[in-house]
């Protein structure tokens, strides 16, 4: 495993990371998801990826439960937890960014989480209704506590966190230190244009999440429509059409296989590989239903040295969707 540093942090994370999102406390049972933490944690990830909403706070539950039976050394491994949408009944206060929600949401998720701290704390999405100050105060708190020892966001746009960075600096506090944002080869805008001076002026760091684009970068969807896949679970209908809905990612997916195939390797490891090329990516999350998904995305930093100029080229005349950047 290789290991970069969260941004200008002095934080190593490994190049590949694991999340539980849909699968902790909800698509799995308890064994499979010990053996899938272990499996991440033998082949050397150290960062597992959490939330508050994940499962309405089953799935920390879960990992607690399996963190407390390992003998792993705690400074040998990083977890998160995510704050914003709530693990309650949805009453005033039980969701957003108020220093209320937060400070109670970080005792909450280290509860369930059987830790002391956590190592990243995400605000899950922006608060429109709670000012940014109060935002920034509150995770500065939490940092003096010793509950958290980074905060950032995710799925902020860009001049929301520039927004952050202002206000801790006005106020003489700690800014955010990373950004969890979508990153795979048909979500590219933030990653590759918006954050550009986020990570050119603050050195902002990113622990990216959907890799395979919820899957259908690992081709399964080529040439069927599977019946046993995160898509077609209860209430995630939004995600299937924002998967499925455009028909172009279909036939640009199949000639992705084709490259892959050609390559002697399959299109999931290339996926992975690809959003890692990227310099500004810290870590690329995997998620996984299976223990055999797990092990051979794994393998995918070993399709790296393959991505030469020549290569990118080809995917990049597949795809056709590189971000314009604007010249002044």
């Amino acid at each position: 495993m290789d290991y970069r540093r969260l941004g200008k942090s002095g934080l190593q994370v490994s190049t590949l990371s694991f999340g539980t999102w849909l699968t902790f406390g909800k698509q799995i049972d308890d064994k499979t998801a010990d053996t899938l933490l272990t499996t991440a944690y033998d082949n050397e990830i150290n960062f597992f990826d959490n939330a508050e909403a994940y499962a309405k706070g089953q799935s920390e539950i879960v990992m607690g439960k399996i963190l407390k039976t390992k003998t792993w050394a705690r400074s040998s491994y990083i977890v998160s937890s995510k704050v914003f949408f709530g693990y309650e009944d949805g009453l005033p206060n039980q969701s957003g960014l108020s220093r209320k929600h937060i400070i109670e949401g970080c005792n909450a998720a280290l509860k369930r989480l059987q830790l002391d701290y956590v190592d990243l704390f995400f605000c899950h999405r922006p608060d429109k209704n709670t000012p940014i100050e109060e935002t920034v105060l509150a995770m500065n708190t939490l940092l003096q506590q010793g509950k958290i020892l980074y905060w950032g966001t995710s799925e902020w746009a860009n001049d929301e966190i520039m927004q952050a960075f202002t206000v801790a600096r006005k106020y003489h506090l700690i800014g955010p230190s990373m950004e969890q944002p979508q990153y795979n080869m048909y979500e590219r805008t933030k990653m590759e244009k918006d954050y550009l001076l986020l990570f050119r002026d603050h050195g902002m760091g990113t622990t990216i999440w959907s890799p395979l684009a919820s899957g259908l970068l690992s081709g399964k969807y080529n040439h069927a429509k599977p019946k046993d896949t995160r898509l077609e679970m209860a209430g995630l209908e939004w995600l299937k059409e924002r998967t499925l809905g455009d028909t172009s990612r279909i036939e640009k997916t199949i000639q992705l296989s084709k490259l892959s195939a050609d390559l002697g390797t399959t299109l999931n490891k290339l996926a992975i590989a690809w959003t890692v090329k990227n310099p500004n990516v810290s870590t690329c999350i995997l998620g996984a239903s299976k223990v055999e998904q797990l092990t051979d995305n794994l393998k995918s930093l070993e399709v790296l040295p393959l991505l030469t100029n020549e290569l990118i080229e080809k995917i990049e005349t597949i795809l056709d969707n590189k971000p314009v950047l604007a010249l002044y």
